[in-house]
């Protein structure tokens, strides 16, 4: 059956934690930091995918940790006081477009060095700290994200650790490169139109896209895992492994498209196509109800919607660095008036086209059509041609941005190194019904592990050492 259950299904979170358990995500902060900073001294920052590292501050993040728990209660009222402790002992880079006080924020559009340190921590990323995570420095990320690659300003381009030479995607680029490199079990990112999911894919990783307001705009925070397990824990959802009544709802209906989306006429490498056909049987033999869906005739006017909000949002864009960002804000300022209040407009009305044309819960694509091309493929061509690469690249993922419901890329398979020097296929599951913790349990099924989390992919010994 098809339902109607769109929203967030978040477990509640704690009531704050007891001193004696400060005191040991302290110690647990503490011994994560130094063993991340031995791993991190191996290679410069930018190999594992930083804009900018700061271990004397992610020293200094445990350090208040340990001082909270040892302050008089009359001083512990002046002190910042963790709320719950979740994440003690999670090193957790935060994606370079978020300020956290005391680190520059580049937008990946200037050298570190040329930026001010920032006062405040973005909200969202306070509340990671206040859990007991650490935050270490900044990932790199593309011009104020606005492209599915990433090639900063005035900074390495990040490599791709499981292709050599290829992108990592983007924009959340960084993130997606120090999970795959082993350094951190999860990054911090952003998704307005892939940027989670498409570095996860590129890095053999997983990516989740919340849901969200979409009165918020296209975009959500978020993170790129080493596994399902982590990304529930992370934003605060029910593991079904724990609570299985939470998950699992009998009659869901997962429709299959294989073909792009939002490019007419372009073709998907037969590796990625069979990767969801294998997610497909998975969920099949699970119990799970799959049929074959085809793309909607209004799939043109749909991602014009979503070029309009990307290019409205560019178009307040004040000195872009980069061609491509530039572009962007010269098509945003020639949008007619009032395009982008239609476009929200019609925005609203996407949701439930999808579920009257395919009646199904959920939407199963591979999440990529064709591997992750070489740095520069993207960049080299004129902005127009440019921007069309990333959408023949990426043609279902930012359908998800527009309806503001969950969506999740994961691994289809652990790769098989020895056979194969590509990495293992990613596929996508967008909800159109589900609720959060429902579209994970459908990615564990697909993965191939309904009851444990993907792993994350071992590095290959060749891609070790290579920038």
């Amino acid at each position: 059956m098809v339902t109607n259950t769109a929203g967030n299904d978040r477990a509640p979170g704690g009531t704050g934690a007891a001193v004696a358990d400060t005191a040991s995500a302290a110690a647990a902060a503490a011994a994560a930091i130094e063993t991340f900073a031995a791993q991190a001294d191996e290679h410069p920052p930018q190999h594992f995918g930083f804009s900018y590292l700061d271990i004397a501050s992610a020293r200094r993040q445990a350090e208040a940790l340990r001082l909270w728990s040892g302050s008089p209660t009359s001083r512990r009222e002046s002190h910042p006081c963790p709320t719950e402790l979740d994440l003690a002992g999670l090193v957790i880079p935060a994606k370079d477009l978020y300020p956290v006080a005391g680190m520059p924020t580049t937008y990946g559009a200037r050298a570190p060095q040329e930026c001010a340190p920032a006062q405040t921590t973005e909200p969202f990323l306070a509340g990671l700290m206040a859990r007991g995570a650490v935050i270490p420095g900044k990932t790199a990320t593309s011009e104020m994200g606005l492209t599915a690659y990433c090639e900063p300003i005035d900074q390495p381009a990040p490599g791709n650790p499981l292709l050599f030479g290829a992108t990592p995607g983007g924009s959340s680029s960084g993130a997606g490169v120090a999970v795959a490199r082993g350094l951190v079990a999860a990054a911090h990112g952003s998704d307005g139109g892939g940027s989670l999911r498409v570095p996860a894919a590129s890095c053999a990783a997983v990516g989740f896209k919340p849901s969200h307001d979409p009165a918020a705009g296209l975009a959500t925070q978020g993170f790129i895992t080493t596994d399902l397990r982590l990304t529930a824990q992370l934003h605060r959802l029910p593991w079904p492994g724990e609570d299985p009544s939470a998950c699992g709802q009998p009659g869901v209906v997962v429709g299959l498209m294989t073909t792009p989306l939002f490019v007419r006429g372009s073709q998907v490498h037969p590796r990625w196509a069979a990767g969801a056909e294998r997610a497909a049987a998975r969920l099949e033999e699970a119990g799970v109800k799959v049929r074959t869906v085809q793309p909607i005739r209004e799939a043109d006017e749909v991602f014009g919607i979503f070029k309009t909000l990307l290019l409205s949002g560019a178009a307040r864009l004040t000195s872009p660095a980069s061609t491509m960002s530039a572009y962007l804000q010269d098509q945003g300022r020639r949008l007619p008036s009032g395009a982008a209040y239609r476009a929200q407009t019609r925005r609203r009305q996407i949701l439930r086209l999808l579920r009257q044309t395919w009646q199904v819960d959920v939407l199963l694509t591979p999440t990529l059509a064709f591997d992750p091309p070489p740095i520069g493929s993207f960049s080299g061509l004129p902005p127009a041609e440019d921007f069309f690469e990333q959408t023949r690249w990426t043609p279902w993922g930012s359908l998800f941005n527009l309806t503001a419901t969950a969506a999740v890329s994961v691994p289809i398979d652990r790769p098989k190194l020895a056979a194969s020097p590509r990495p293992p296929a990613s596929v996508h599951l967008g909800s159109l019904t589900l609720g959060d913790a429902e579209i994970l349990r459908l990615a564990a099924i697909a993965a191939g592990s309904p009851a444990l989390p993907p792993a994350a992919p071992p590095l290959p010994s060749w891609s070790r050492g290579q920038e």
